[in-house]
């Protein structure tokens, strides 16, 4: 693979290339079409792009968009004044920048499009778990959707760091230093569903880490739901299929980006050529100021074509398939 996507963490980390600062005329825009919002009354989830207008910064967002699709794959903004703003303004503020990245898609059963990423008390090893709930530490993995968002609104304690890493730079070094391994890597995987599949569908749904359709190499690695999915279906990955999963995370770590969040910053992922995790964090004892993240799961307008056999396990177009019990209430 050969272009920004095939970045290496290195060589990001003496540069800000990927960083796009918010100038102030952006920030004005913010703010005038933050006001029509709350004017008109439009409740959140039928905010469309046309409703949050955006006259020079939509530019700069598609510019984005592009480049998440077709350039490195993932993009960090800066700049976005937090601390004006009450929770909802931000909440409205980034469904508002979202929607003119890609259409938001349900997160869970619940239905969630726009989710609180925060510790919730939850282990990780309870039924059902979501990472997201809790503040353990989060391995490197994708989320089910083109591209993943978040927005921070507060910071823990300590920890919490952001990790990413591009998948298509280790499919290079596998290619190059262990090309044994590609091939069991093209192979399909059993993931779990965590209780979120549909009614009467398996528990598990099965994906390869690595697969080229349409002219385009995607990866989807989520080591931790592969492993849940053995106790699920009781069986168990053979001993080559663990030495390339170790292998893989061998060169995650040589290769991995880290990211610190600051209050207010917004960071997008392809979730096909760029694998992301977080550190463990220690939050504070007030509720008022314990770590706090938004996050949007969008489908993305110029996202690229996947395989019929990848979609017929999980359609990651549309999200996590809302319960029957929450599609009744809402």
């Amino acid at each position: 693979m050969t272009g920004p996507v095939a970045w290496k963490g290195r060589d990001l980390a003496r540069s800000d290339a990927w960083i796009y600062r918010l100038p102030q005329q952006a920030i004005d825009e913010i703010d005038v079409a933050l006001r029509a919002l709350e004017r008109s009354g439009l409740p959140l989830f039928r905010v469309t792009r046309g409703d949050f207008v955006l006259p020079t910064f939509g530019a700069e967002l598609q510019a984005i968009s592009r480049e998440l699709e077709f350039g490195r794959g993932f993009v960090q903004i800066k700049g976005l004044p937090i601390h004006r703003y009450t929770l909802e303004q931000a909440k409205l503020i980034y469904w508002g920048v979202g929607t003119h990245l890609g259409t938001p898609v349900s997160q869970n059963a619940k239905g969630d499009l726009l989710a609180d990423v925060k510790d919730e008390g939850i282990d990780i090893r309870s039924a059902n778990a979501r990472g997201y709930q809790t503040r353990s530490a989060s391995p490197f993995h994708i989320d089910e959707t083109d591209v993943v968002g978040l927005l921070c609104w507060r910071t823990a304690k300590s920890g919490g760091a952001s990790r990413i890493v591009s998948s298509m730079a280790l499919y290079n070094e596998l290619l190059s230093r262990y090309p044994w391994y590609v091939g069991v890597l093209y192979n399909s995987f059993s993931y779990d569903w965590r209780g979120e599949q549909e009614p009467g569908r398996p528990p598990v749904y099965r994906w390869p880490v690595f697969e080229y359709h349409d002219e385009r190499l995607s990866c989807r690695y989520s080591r931790r739901m592969i492993e849940f999915a053995q106790r699920t279906t009781g069986r168990q990955l053979s001993r080559v299929e663990v030495e390339a999963f170790d292998i893989l995370d061998e060169l995650i770590e040589e290769l991995r980006l880290d990211i610190d969040f600051e209050p207010g910053d917004m960071q997008f992922l392809n979730n096909y050529v760029v694998l992301h995790s977080r550190t463990a964090f220690e939050d504070f004892p007030d509720i008022e100021d314990k770590r706090h993240l938004l996050r949007l799961w969008l489908t993305a307008p110029n996202g690229r074509q996947l395989s019929p056999d990848v979609l017929g396990e999980r359609n990651v177009r549309l999200g996590v398939p809302v319960a029957p019990a929450y599609r009744a209430a809402s």
